[in-house]
């Protein structure tokens, strides 16, 4: 279902963000957690999040207006995930649980391993837990196999879960076996005072097309090998702005050294999310190619910077813009050239500023997190269950959803999760553990801003 923009009835969540992807690291899942807390915080609920540790960032961070951020001392071993160890985070995650009086624990991203054993641990202390997807995967490959099989797993002891767009709830759904009524849709959005349009940095004697995007794969970087090529051949007065850094930019260096478009293609590595702005602001078009998209942030911000965009017709994303603010296309090199050339003869009758104000009324992170304060108390008002309600429910779920064998190997985890949970109240009493000040909400963004996505280290 999708929620309606309303508000909670004064009632005040004491919420745990958890994932492996939070900033310094940059990306769409760690903008959705950052922009959601501070929301949250400004609503007058606590809001904390925990993280694996970065480099030498490890143990408790504040950012703007108090936002605690816990970088536990687990470092990443594969694409900033942590180590698979089921239980080698319980003492941690209860801890925090205590001291922070946590009474919603939501996990985002369904690739994150320390999201999973989270909300294992968490429904295991009988937390109220909550379940966000940001991206879309498939059926038949052997690593979707694996992971859909934990997805299922997971979201088969949620109390509710979200979804970023109406395909993610469908692929989530298919995926994992939940049931439909339980899955929210609620967007993203974009922080529009951070990207305002100025046609004065474009040039005028050309068309600027920037593309920002992670280059690999999945974001349509081999798509992107052969379709500006194809463009600047057809369009002389065409120029190309590359941010973005990954495997595949050995790829776009060669395609450019191939075809003599040092002069046209702009290769600037990776982009800071402090310098996007500034680096759209000097195109006239964006350019989307992504072979699959939950829901495309990227496309928000060039809106709110009055950049008409192409964008390839797949996942979530024909449901982020309106179709006069978009030109879609097939995922394919010949249909892309052509979007394009549409999309260079509607400039005239792109009014940036206007964009911009399209998109303030369009989206809202303070309207995400009223929506999300909704799926909260659906949440807490739900039916608390006791292990063996538990075991029963996943027994069920399980055996029809993942086959008798997994099924009973993942009731297993979740019964030695339980008998763990007696030995640490055993070894460590949980009134031995102080409870955590809570940080009041005060506006403090003009004197953070300097640290606004993350502390000095």
């Amino acid at each position: 279902m999708e929620l309606p923009a309303q508000t909670t009835m004064g009632r005040h969540h004491r919420v745990l963000m958890v994932s492996d992807f939070f900033y310094p690291n940059f990306g769409g899942v760690e903008n959705h957690i950052y922009y959601l807390s501070q929301c949250l915080l400004q609503r007058g609920h606590k809001v904390v999040v925990v993280t694996h540790a970065y480099g030498t960032r490890s143990g408790v961070r504040y950012m703007t207006n108090g936002l605690k951020v816990y970088y536990i001392p687990w470092l990443p071993f594969f694409m900033q995930n942590t180590l698979p160890t089921f239980y080698g985070t319980f003492p941690l995650i209860r801890n925090i649980l205590i001291r922070e009086g946590i009474t919603i624990v939501h996990g985002h991203q369904a690739f994150s391993t320390l999201c999973h054993e989270a909300l294992l641990h968490a429904r295991t202390m009988g937390n109220k837990v909550v379940f966000t997807d940001h991206s879309l995967y498939g059926f038949a490959d052997l690593g979707s196999i694996h992971m859909n099989k934990v997805l299922q797993f997971t979201l088969a002891d949620v109390q509710q879960a979200i979804c970023v767009s109406h395909t993610s709830k469908e692929n989530t759904v298919l995926r994992s076996n939940l049931p439909s009524q339980k899955v929210f849709v609620i967007p993203n959005a974009v922080d529009t005072a951070m990207f305002k349009p100025d046609p004065s940095l474009r040039p005028s004697d050309q068309v600027v097309i920037v593309v920002i995007s992670r280059l690999v794969y999945r974001k349509g970087a081999d798509l992107l090998v052969e379709v500006i090529p194809a463009v600047c051949k057809r369009f002389p007065n065409v120029y190309f702005i590359v941010g973005g850094d990954g495997p595949k930019r050995v790829r776009l260096e060669e395609m450019r050294e191939k075809h003599s478009l040092q002069d046209r293609v702009e290769m600037l590595g990776a982009v800071p999310h402090a310098r996007v702005r500034s680096i759209l602001v000097r195109g006239h078009i964006f350019l989307n190619s992504s072979l699959t998209e939950a829901f495309c942030i990227a496309i928000l911000e060039a809106a709110s910077c009055g950049l008409l965009t192409v964008s390839t017709r797949v996942g979530g994303v024909p449901e982020v813009l309106p179709l006069d603010m978009i030109v879609l296309a097939e995922p394919v090199p010949a249909d892309m050239v052509s979007a394009v050339g549409r999309a260079i003869q509607l400039l005239p009758s792109i009014n940036p500023f206007e964009m911009h104000k399209r998109m303030k009324t369009l989206y809202s992170w303070m309207d995400v997190a009223k929506r999300t304060e909704v799926v909260y108390d659906h949440a807490v008002n739900s039916d608390s269950n006791d292990l063996c309600e538990r075991l029963t429910r996943l027994v069920y779920l399980m055996y029809y959803a993942c086959g008798p064998w997994a099924g009973k190997l993942f009731c297993l985890v979740a019964v030695i999760d339980y008998i763990f949970a007696l030995f640490l109240q055993w070894w460590q009493v949980s009134l031995s553990l102080s409870l955590s000040h809570t940080h009041t909400h005060t506006h403090t963004h003009t004197h953070m801003q300097s640290q606004r996505y993350y502390s000095p280290s």
